[in-house]
């Protein structure tokens, strides 16, 4: 099989890294859970959506972010039997691109860079599988579309839903 997996909020958790510096700033204890079926920059206070928003800007933004659970070994273990590309609209951002870049490295040292897709709109792609989480990604996809669980895409219907690397595992391997 060929299996594009996006980047953010499917193997880097981009939404927790919002809460996470929104916290920090705020002194608040904003959740996940607390977001269910919405964006960060909504769940805060109209005057704060703006640092939401800025924090793709920040230097180190894509660098620190944390690695989904056990996407490490079910990807090594998907790419044993199958072409597997990581597929990350990297280019929307200023620091975006390099910095996927070196943490892709870090995290994903077995996907090396003719396995990673860093691109723009992902209706190019041509395959079997796409893991995302933005269904706009997904409503493109010739392919079977597995839309990987996150908070803001809770109420979203339509497409496979993958909650988990477990899952994932489970379904392809």
């Amino acid at each position: 099989m060929t299996i594009f997996v996006d980047m953010d909020e499917v193997l880097a958790d981009t939404f927790g890294a919002h809460i996470d510096l929104y916290n920090k700033k705020y002194n608040a204890n904003l959740t996940k859970e607390e977001c269910a079926g919405k964006e960060v920059w909504q769940c805060v206070p109209e005057d704060c959506q703006p640092y939401i928003h800025s924090h793709t800007a920040l230097k180190g933004f894509f660098r620190d972010l944390k690695v989904m659970p056990d996407s490490q070994e079910v990807l090594r273990e998907l790419t044993r039997d199958n072409e597997v590309y990581i597929a990350s609209a990297a280019m929307q951002f200023k620091n975006s691109l390099e910095e996927k870049a070196d943490w892709l490295d870090e995290h994903f040292p077995f996907l090396e860079w003719p396995y990673r897709i860093l691109c723009g709109h992902k209706f190019i792609l041509k395959g079997d599988v796409l893991i995302d989480d933005r269904s706009f990604n997904l409503d493109t996809f010739e392919g079977r579309s597995l839309q990987y669980t996150s908070p803001h895409n809770i109420n979203t219907n339509g497409f496979e839903r993958v909650n988990d690397w477990e899952e994932i595992g489970k379904l392809l391997l």
